[in-house]
């Protein structure tokens, strides 16, 4: 088997490496970020946090950003050194929300290749279809997923600020080995209320 090392091989904008997100070796160490392990967010008026924990493990899976009435769903995973996981992740989540009854597409997007999905609403939201996009960014042994919902959706403003807390991000992915596709490790801020 050879292994080819190209750019094509990554999914993700040419200026990541400037614009983000941002892998930890490359953001400035000055700003105040929230760090959460995996990930770091930088603090702005009017974002709220969430951590979604998994029931049984008490497990962080991922992070909730509600920004410009819009929400923001992130999770780092690791990834090799040479190759991305966002195209296979994209046909993995394509079949995934055929198969629940939802519509997608692929389209390009501002990131790159991104899927706009009507997916079934949660019994709490009611019995109506909801819009999301599904956004992701190879950098160098991470991957980064979002899930965009609210008016990021659909308002190419609302958007816009959500791409924008999107490459801010900072993904730590550490030095210890890890087998692609494991969610690097998340966890509660150090500082509360300092969002």
């Amino acid at each position: 088997m050879t292994e080819e090392i190209e750019p094509t091989l990554k999914s993700a904008p040419e200026d990541r490496a400037t614009a983000g997100p941002f892998d930890d070796a490359e953001a400035n160490p000055v700003r105040p970020y929230i760090d959460l392990g995996g990930i770091k967010v930088l603090p702005r008026e009017g974002l709220n946090l969430r951590l979604e924990v998994e029931e049984q493990t008490k497990r962080i899976v991922a992070v909730g950003l509600d920004y410009a009435n819009s929400s923001l769903q992130v999770q780092p995973f690791a990834a090799p050194r040479t190759r991305g996981l966002w195209d296979e992740t994209r046909v993995q989540l394509r079949d995934q929300i055929r198969t629940q009854g939802g519509r997608v597409e692929e389209r390009e997007g501002p990131l790159g290749k991104e899927l706009l999905a009507e997916v079934p609403a949660t019994a709490a939201e009611g019995s109506e279809m909801r819009l999301a996009r599904f956004i992701g960014v190879d950098g160098p042994r991470w991957f980064l997923r979002g899930v965009i919902g609210g008016e990021a959706a659909s308002d190419p403003a609302a958007a816009e600020q959500v791409e924008d807390l999107f490459r801010s991000i900072v993904v730590v992915r550490g030095g210890s080995p890890m087998p692609p596709r494991d969610l690097i490790p998340l966890k509660m801020p150090s500082t509360p209320g300092s969002a």
